[in-house]
């Protein structure tokens, strides 16, 4: 993509917005063997992340675009921050977002967790050991519309992570119960969210979203890039 492409203005490309785009504007990601990858991030990591991707268990063992989005920019904008902050990530997968914070942000109060449903743990604890973080990131199981467990309550987290979490639509409410759920326990905290939009029935996600929190899209210098992919990043808080 050239200079010029990237250095055009919001004001100046009406497609940024997620309403603009078509119905079948992106496909699904392509499935892929398993296999091990290394990420650093544009050199944001001093050692890469290696994230393994296996479909033997869904979807969510591949490696999603909403997930890199997500990790660079918390890498590149809220490193410092990240530091002291009670970290959970929803739907993670094989993990890469809460992973790449743990390896590229010093966290020293509070261990980091990354959850998701049991077809998923497995492979969020190989991620886990590959990339020798057994001392500060947990993998636990998370059923979005279930009660939070007790660990999670005691946990009270200030910074929720959710990329590509918008996929299947009947999973749709349970995904903002359990973000509404969140944001009741702790009413400072912050949702980032990242999504890549492929069907028009994405948006009534967001719909649902603004009615239920402040709903703010962060300003990312990858933006003009990532937008044209059909990429967005919000932040979602209580109202």
């Amino acid at each position: 993509m050239d200079e010029k492409r990237e250095s055009r203005s919001r004001s100046s490309s009406p497609e940024f917005s997620p309403l603009a785009f078509g119905e079948d504007l992106a496909p699904l990601p392509e499935y892929k063997a398993a296999g091990t990858t290394a990420l650093d991030f544009s050199g944001l990591l001093d050692e890469p992340l290696k994230l393994h991707e296996d479909l033997k268990s869904g979807c969510g063992g591949m490696l999603w675009p909403a997930g890199m989005v997500l990790a660079k920019h918390m890498l590149r904008y809220h490193q410092e921050k990240l530091q002291t902050a009670r970290v959970l990530e929803l739907g993670a997968g094989g993990g890469i977002v809460g992973l790449t914070i743990a390896k590229g942000c010093k966290i020293i109060d509070h261990p980091l967790y990354i959850t998701d449903m049991v077809d998923m743990e497995s492979l969020m604890q190989h991620n886990i050991a590959l990339n020798q973080v057994d001392d500060r990131v947990k993998a636990r199981i998370l059923n979005w519309g279930e009660p939070l467990s007790q660990e999670i309550l005691d946990y009270k987290p200030d910074t929720i992570l959710a990329a590509d979490c918008v996929y299947f639509e009947p999973a749709f409410p349970l995904l903002l119960q359990t973000l509404q759920d969140l944001l009741a326990l702790n009413p400072s905290a912050t949702v980032f969210f990242c999504f890549k939009k492929r069907r028009r029935a994405d948006m009534q996600f967001l719909k649902s979203a603004r009615k239920a929190f402040k709903v703010t899209e962060i300003e990312d210098e990858d933006r003009p890039i990532f937008t044209r992919e059909g990429l967005f990043l919000y932040a979602f808080t209580k109202k």
